[in-house]
């Protein structure tokens, strides 16, 4: 199949570029476990008003706060602080109050656990109202004017409840400096509330909130990945060692594809060793080091672009079955340029993005050019490997032959897992709308880093540099019908003292046509 299949009359790579820009323009904030607020509105919800200020999977301390010096040492910890979060009114509202009066306006900051969710609001008093009425009042279940919280009794003082008042004619409210212990494991929600229309129009003028755990800043459902690439920053400095030695002691027989294999093992090794200092820095400082960030997020999309280019040309038979590409050199470049643009932009609006909600519409808008380009190159790839696969068996190069169906077979159990993966995923997505399954979440990320990595291996295994590299390697077509012991010309050979007369080989139609399709391409 030719890459012409894959792909319309237009070209894709000037849209791909507009979305690389677009992405790069839509950083507004750093990722980061400090969440920060500038003139965030509310939204009607039932008879309230939100802003979702942020969730995350939170560990529990494993050292408790002190109450007289809650800032003297945060090792062990784990909390969320609000500070210097500010509130702004309209004008023409601020005006129509009382100035004596101490509170002319409430703005409540809402804690839960997300398992506790339905505390919040008046479910259990058969009202879907989330603020609290005088009729639902009537009972002294709740008070009018705030938003109507049971407490969980195996929890005592959660959902947590933080109220900041409007005073007199005010325009601003100013929220106390807090801090949240947080004891016990859980993904927990943060929104801001109002319930008196009187302040529509209300706004978070500034200031932020950070969530740390116990080890640092990292998000709970990102705490392992930390560890995770530091071994696989590990595994690649392994293999690297390995390829090198291999590589320096037949050095002689290197053959060009061994150095694209490097190549990708290269920009492994710096893949995952920036991902893991990101996260070490995050962890530290509770933002993700821009700098950093950008560096790992360009590295992991070279390399997932050149291991994509690497399976295809081994699969054509690059040094193997052809000395060149030929023709289809400029087809594979493009193909590969555009899957780098396309990879660049999601992997930029995923990781150096707001923490916040991130659109799932424009999510699905950068993962489909990306789906579309993968399933592109898993077409080609076959494709090539079944036409690598007959001109080898015509051949009867039975060595080379061995080792295509080796690499075809672990292709076709990696696509087979990955397509099983692919809907463990969806359904893990679809069965976990609120994350509440956030200490697994890791391993979505982790598997596709493990499954590249183990191809890579077997690439590395099955094309190892060797002192018979005639194995693997190209040779000319008249080498390889001799090796086969087809000659081309009429020949006696002496056997047991007498000269036994050899016919001319006759070379067949079909054989002479993959020589010459080879000689083209």
């Amino acid at each position: 199949m030719r890459f012409n299949r894959c792909s319309n009359h237009h070209n894709p790579t000037p849209i791909l570029i507009l979305i690389l820009l677009l992405s790069l323009s839509a950083i507004n904030h750093v990722k980061a476990s400090i969440h920060e607020y500038k003139n965030e509105g509310f939204i009607p919800r039932s008879n309230s008003f939100f802003f979702h200020g942020g969730s995350e999977g939170m560990y529990a301390s494993k050292v408790h706060l002190n109450a007289s010096n809650q800032d003297n040492s945060i090792l062990g910890k784990s909390f969320i602080r609000f500070e210097s979060i500010i509130f702004r009114r309209p004008k023409e509202v601020a005006a129509k109050q009382n100035e004596m009066q101490q509170s002319t306006g409430l703005v409540e900051a809402i804690l839960v656990e997300v398992k506790n969710r339905d505390k919040i609001g008046g479910a259990y008093l058969n009202s879907d109202a989330i603020c609290c009425t005088p009729k639902l009042a009537s009972d002294g279940s709740c008070k009018v004017g705030e938003v109507i919280i049971r407490q969980d009794p195996d929890n005592p003082g959660w959902p947590k409840r933080i109220q900041t008042p409007f005073g007199g004619k005010s325009e601003e409210a100013k929220m106390v400096l807090h801090t949240v212990e947080i004891n016990r494991t859980g993904m927990y929600y943060l929104y801001f509330m109002f319930c008196d229309p009187q302040l529509i129009g209300t706004t978070i003028m500034s200031g932020r909130t950070v969530w740390r755990n116990p080890d640092g800043f990292l998000p709970g459902k990102m705490t392992p990945l930390m560890p995770f690439y530091g071994f696989m920053s590990l595994a690649y400095l392994i293999l690297g060692l390995l390829w090198f030695l291999r590589f320096v002691q037949h050095w002689k027989d290197i053959i060009p594809l061994h150095y694209h294999i490097t190549v990708v093992i290269g920009l492994g090794m710096c893949e995952m060793a920036l991902w893991y200092f990101e996260y070490v820095n995050f962890n530290v400082t509770g933002s993700r080091p821009i700098g950093i960030t950008l560096w790992a997020v360009t590295f992991s999309a070279c390399k997932k672009t050149f291991s994509r280019l690497l399976l295809l040309v081994v699969s054509m038979g690059f040094g193997v079955v052809r000395p060149t590409l030929g023709g289809v050199t400029l087809k594979v470049l493009l193909l590969g340029f555009t899957y780098f643009l396309a990879s660049e932009a999601l992997e930029l609006v995923e990781n150096v993005g707001n923490i916040n909600d991130f659109s799932g519409k424009a999510r699905v808008f950068l993962v489909l050019p990306v789906a579309l380009l993968d399933s592109c190159f898993i077409l080609w790839i076959f494709s090539s490997l079944s036409k690598t696969l007959e001109k080898l068996q015509i051949r009867r190069s039975m060595g080379k032959l061995e080792l295509y169906r080796k690499f075809t077979n672990a292709l076709a159990l990696s696509v087979l897992v990955s397509v099983a993966w692919i809907g463990y995923e969806l359904y893990f997505n679809a069965s976990d709308p609120l994350s509440e399954l956030w200490k697994r979440a890791w391993v979505i990320q982790a598997f596709w880093a493990v499954l590249a990595y183990i191809l890579l291996l077997v690439t590395c295994l099955l094309w190892s540099p060797s002192h018979n590299p005639t194995r693997y390697s190209y040779s000319e077509e008249v080498e390889d019908i001799e090796e086969e012991g087809i000659p081309l010309t009429a020949s006696g050979v002496k056997v047991s003292g007498e000269l036994m007369e050899r016919k001319p080989a006759i070379i067949t139609d079909h054989v002479f046509e993959v020589i010459e399709e080879d000689k083209r391409e």
